[in-house]
Parts: structure tokens; sequence; C-alpha cells
């Protein structure tokens, strides 16, 4: 196997860990594990499937996704992006047909993997991926308001408008006990803990809430009264297979792969940015494939990279994929010895818990943020939403990633009746001749979302001996949203390592871009130019003033 297929645990572990390196990861582990325990429960429940099976999947998928995953803090389980998509699927075939759709799904991200198809995260166009993450949290926070009301109709609707139509007319329901759990569970979790950083205000809310619904008997749901006893063991069951019904589940086990491919990719370049680290991302896939694999055999439901969690075990200290599988360890013994008394959990307590995940998910700043950019994006995003609101999210993806194509197409044949790109008359070719300290590099092409991540990794990759960086972009034609997030990053990135960036050449369609989204602001109006000339000129100027003794000193 080569070693694009290696796991990070194996090449770290090669390496040797330091005593302060397990002392961190142990930390970090056992954090994040209580982080996971309140999600893991409610993504099960949201998804409508039994509280244990979200435990279980954190613990088995979470522990394989971290010992064979190609990211040095990837945390892997049960996410909320998945609710629809389970909820859907049980609905339809049952949790027997979840379980053969997961493990469908893993042969298939295990085949992405071996087939280096792990670049797929840069297909997918930023808008696309903003809009249904965004429905989804909508949805989420809709299947919630049950709940969160203490409301309990005859009967409740799949769909998005007649549910709330059914909201709406049983409002003579409302539970005010249910109100104000969920409430102070919102609370709770956005301000608990910020109070005390060591416990996350979800897993607070928990603690504070339960006992006393429980010691005062309030008139509320709780798991144990929708769900009954929580089984507290793990147990090995091969599900059963019928193989004339295999053609149903094709459609939701692609679905199940492309979203867990999308999203362990996206948690694992997250992840990156964050500790300068760079992942493998079909080892990741395979990885992902397997602990899907693995998930329903012992009751589980699908599972895959955590952005929330990674995140919390980044800022936690967790450096290697040793605090992942702690974490899964840490969740094993809390199940096995604490696991019979999250029966008595509040139902609206995971709905508070659950509609401070769906705002955190809808990518609120980002929708508004895309709403700016062009009107291809624009159209994208808003298709892809309202989409994956009303219809369903497997449509919405189909048809976004179509819709991208096509007004790419439409987008790059305008530019076939424009006229031929100027060249620069004043430019200076023979870059042997550039001043001490001046690094050039030029794109050319659409900074689109197919190329945006391959800039932006290309540029990271370079050993940067200069501290001035001219990016020339006179053959760039347009740029996507997708290549705006990628060259904020970017822009963010240089700023870190002290490189002054300068553009040439910029057109006016893509400054117009820049504009909008306020990179002429973060590069410095003076420092974007129409020639190269001017470009070398301000090079100049700003090597000379940081070459200034009193300015050097200032910069140390």
């Amino acid at each position: 196997m080569q070693s694009i297929f290696k796991p990070k645990f194996f090449t770290i572990l090669k390496g040797g860990y330091s005593r302060q390196t397990i002392v961190n990861d142990l930390l970090a582990g056992v954090i994040v594990g209580i982080v996971a325990i309140p999600l893991a429960i409610a993504f099960a429940v949201a998804s409508g499937v039994s509280p244990e099976k979200g435990l279980v999947t954190a613990i088995v998928a979470g522990f394989l996704i971290s010992f064979l995953g190609g990211s040095r803090v990837q945390i892997g389980g049960p996410t909320g992006a998945f609710i629809v998509v389970v909820a859907g699927i049980v609905g339809s075939y049952g949790v027997e047909g979840l379980a053969i759709s997961t493990m469908m799904a893993g042969v298939i991200l295990i085949l992405f993997g071996l087939l280096r198809l792990g670049a797929v995260l840069k297909f997918i166009p930023r808008p696309l991926t903003v809009g249904f993450t965004s429905g989804i949290a909508l949805v989420i926070f809709t299947t919630q308001v049950k709940d969160a009301l203490g409301l309990h109709p005859e009967h409740l609707p799949a769909g998005f408008l007649p549910k709330w139509g059914v909201y709406l007319t049983s409002l003579n329901q409302v539970n005010p006990a249910a109100v104000i759990i969920t409430i102070t569970t919102i609370l709770i979790t956005i301000y608990g803990g910020r109070l005390l950083k060591r416990i996350p205000g979800s897993f607070l809310a928990i603690l504070i809430i339960t006992p006393i619904v429980a010691l005062f008997h309030l008139p509320v749901h709780t798991i144990e009264s929708v769900f009954g006893e929580i089984q507290g063991s793990i147990s090995f069951q091969i599900p059963h297979l019928d193989w004339s019904n295999l053609q149903n589940y094709i459609q939701p086990a692609l679905t199940i792969a492309m979203l867990g491919a999308i999203e362990s990719l996206l948690s694992a370049v997250v992840a990156d940015g964050m500790i300068g680290g760079h992942h493998r991302s079909n080892t990741e896939l395979i990885a992902q494939g397997i602990a899907n694999l693995a998930s329903p055999l012992f009751s589980g439901i699908p599972a895959t990279g955590a952005i929330a969690r990674t995140a919390t075990n980044v800022k936690n200290g967790g450096r290697t994929p040793l605090a992942g599988m702690i974490h899964a360890v840490t969740l094993l013994l809390i199940m096995l010895f604490f696991g019979k008394w999250a029966k008595l959990i509040p139902m609206p307590v995971l709905a508070g818990i659950l509609m401070v995940v769906a705002y955190n998910m809808s990518e609120w700043r980002s929708f508004r943020s895309v709403l700016k950019g062009s009107k291809y994006d624009v159209l994208v995003l808003l298709t892809v939403f309202f989409l994956t609101v009303l219809v369903d999210l497997t449509v919405a993806i189909e048809v976004g990633i179509v819709l991208s194509a096509l007004l790419f197409m439409q987008r790059m044949g305008k530019l076939s009746s424009v006229e031929p790109m100027e060249q620069d008359t004043d430019v200076i070719e023979n870059y042997s001749a550039l001043p001490r300290g001046v690094d050039v590099y030029e794109i050319s092409g659409p900074f689109f979302f197919a190329a945006a991540q391959e800039y932006r990794d290309a540029l990271r990759n370079i050993h940067y001996k200069s501290n001035v960086l001219i990016l020339r972009m006179r053959h760039v034609p347009f740029i996507d949203s997708t290549g705006i997030h990628n060259f904020i990053e970017l822009l963010k990135e240089m700023e870190k390592r002290g490189i002054r960036v300068i553009l040439s050449g910029v057109k006016q369609e893509v400054r117009k871009e820049l504009g909008l989204y306020g990179i002429d602001e973060m590069v410095g109006e003076e420092y974007i130019c129409e020639t190269f000339a001017n470009a070398l000129k301000q090079a100049g100027l700003h090597i000379a003033f940081t070459e200034m003794p009193h300015v050097r000193q200032v910069m140390k």
C-alpha cells in the first residue's frame, strides 16, 4: 500500500510520541468525549433511532476514523448533516435498511479513496455546500419545534411546509414547562461553556436540567418515555440483507457516501488551517468507508468527520490521532457505567441543544456573503437551499452540481465573445532581474470552484525566501465565491508569515468581486496594481520601508 494511503497515526507513531504530546492528547480526548455525549444522543434521537445508536457510532466509527484516517486531529461520529438523510431512510426502509445503506456507503467511500478521488472536495462549489448546509440547519430546527414547545400532534407530516402548518394549528397545546426548559437549555448551551471553559455548555445543560425535571416531576417527555430503556452495552450483529431489494438502497447509499466525503474532507481542510498541517484525503476517505462499514455491525448509524468536535479537539491541545481514539474510549466508559441515567434526559433539553447546533450549522454569515457575489453563485445557493428544505437533500446536491457545471460553461462561453486579453506593454518578463526580496507567481485561467483549492495549496506549499509576493492575475477572467473564500484564507496565511501580497493586472470584473468581499481592503488599494511595472514599484517601496532601522525594530 502506497504512502498516500498510510494512516497518519502510524506515521506519527514511527516518529515517536513525547510525554507532553500524550498528556495534551489525553486531556483533549476526554474533553471532546464529554462534548460528544449530548450531541451523539441528540443526533440519534432527531434521526428517528434510539439514543444508544448515536453513542455507539461515536465510539466505533470515531475510533476507526482517528486510528485509520489521514488527518492528525479529525474527530469522527454522527453529525447534524446526516439527520435529514437518516430520518428519511429510516422512514422509508426502516433501521435494517439504514444499516444496509450505511454499509454500502462505506464500500463506496473506500472505492473513492482507492480511486484517488480525495480531491473531490475542490469540485464542490462553495455556494452548493453553503446552500445545503443552511437548508439542513433549517430542517433540523423545524424538526425540534415539536419537542421544544411540548406539542403532541396526532400526525406530524414529513414535509417542511405541512409540518409548520401542524405546528401553527397546535399552538393551543403548547406546554409552558417544555418552552422554559428549551429556552434555559439554549442559554446554558451558549453561555455556560464561556463561564466554565472545560465543561461544554450542552453537557452542563443536561447536568443541571435533568435532575430538576426528575426531582420535581415536571410534565415533559424524556428519552425513557419516548424510547424506553437505553442499552448500556455494545453488541455485534450482522444486518439481514434481502438481495431482491438491494436496488432500493443504492440511492440512499450514494447520498450517505457523497455527504460523508464532502463533510469529512471539509472538516479535514478546516483542521489543516487550524494546525498548519496537511491531511491525506484518500486515506481519510478509506478510513471513513471502513468506519461506516463497521458502525452498523454494532447497531450504529452513518458517521463522518465532525467540524465542531474537531475544532474543539484542536483548541484543547489535541495534535495527533491519539486524541480522537481517547475520545472514543471516554465515550465507551461513560456509556458502560453511566449510560442508564441518560434515559432521564428531557426531550426539550435535546431540542434546545439541537436548535443551537442548527444555528451554528446555518452558516448565515457565509450565506449572506455569497448573496453579495455574482448572480451565478446566488442562483446555485438559493436553488440548493430551497431544494434541500422543500424537496430532498439528494435532489439538491444532484441539481446543484449539474447547475454549477452548466453555469460555468455559460460563463466561459460568454468570455469567447470578449476581446482578446490585453498584453502588458511595460512588463519585465525576465524574472531573473527581479529585485531582491520579491517573488512572482502567476494565476492563469478562471479562479473558480474546481481550481480554487489547487491554487491555494500550490501557493501554500511554496517555501518563500522573500517578504513580497506579487500575484499576476492578468489571465484570470473571473473569480467565483469558492475562489474568493480560498483567496481570503491565502491572504490570512501570507499575513501570518509576514509576506506582503501585491496583485497585478486584475481585470475589472475580478476587481469588482474583490471589492464586494472586502479583499481590496485586506490587500490595500495601493497594492492592487493595473500593471506589473507598478506592482514592482510598490514592492520596491515596501522593501525599502521595512528595511528602515526603526521599522525593523518595531517588526521584531
